[in-house]
């Protein structure tokens, strides 16, 4: 669902997409936001979107678990060799922002078994609006809300809501049920974001990538194509 207020998702074009041996690395995008907002989800539809094109792996966090790991071995999306978790054992924001190096490890790991990568998915535990990835972790960030958790949510802001690179309200089918304002979030979300860019999106009973996570993967896409220029 593209609301006619949502700025282009326009890429960036990073200058640090090669080792220091010369060879390129995987671009590496971050997924956060609230607990049950749909980061797993959304994760596990640009796999299916993008894995007939794009060579992609994906690192997990979760505080005791690997149960999203678990979730998206289930699912097929990718073979069992390109998901792998990083169980932070504290706030899932520490492992993102603070301590990344089980985050770049994992991320390295990858790259070496099953490389070259062309994008690696990191998808943070759930954690608040305050939490972003660091810039020693990821090249971008998405931060996922969802309309159940109140249409005051892009008026709050918050870093994650605020600054992330692309900002995906989800879960818009239960704007009805649960008395949400997708106008009034698409508004507070153009004030807080300043032209960056948002996308509200419904994952429940997509036939196809159109309609669903489909804009997301057009972004990510951009990114991939920005990144190896």
């Amino acid at each position: 669902m593209h609301l006619d207020h949502a700025h282009p998702l326009t890429p960036a074009v990073s200058a640090d997409s090669h080792r220091p041996d010369g060879s390129r690395r995987a671009l590496r995008i971050g997924l956060g936001g609230p607990v049950g907002s749909g980061k797993t989800a959304t994760v596990a539809a640009l796999c299916r979107a993008l894995r007939q094109e794009l060579s992609l792996a994906v690192v997990t966090n979760d505080i005791y678990t690997r149960e999203d790991a678990e979730f998206l071995l289930r699912e097929a999306v990718l073979p069992p060799e390109r998901i792998t978790a990083v169980e932070t054992g504290a706030c899932p924001h520490t492992a993102i922002r603070d301590d990344i190096s089980a985050n770049l490890e994992a991320v390295e790991e990858l790259e070496e078994k099953v490389g070259p990568v062309d994008l690696i998915l990191v998808e943070s535990g759930g954690d608040n609006l305050t939490a972003t990835f660091s810039k020693g972790l990821v090249d971008a960030q998405i931060f996922v809300i969802d309309v159940a958790g109140g249409d005051d949510i892009p008026r709050k802001g918050g870093p994650g809501v605020t600054t992330a690179d692309l900002l995906v309200v989800n879960k818009t089918d239960l704007a009805p049920h649960v008395g949400s304002d997708l106008a009034r979030m698409a508004a507070d979300a153009d004030t807080q974001r300043a032209g960056l860019p948002v996308v509200f999106q419904s994952l429940r009973g997509d036939g196809g990538e159109r309609g669903g996570v489909g804009e997301v993967a057009d972004w990510v896409r951009a990114r991939v194509a920005a990144w190896v220029v």
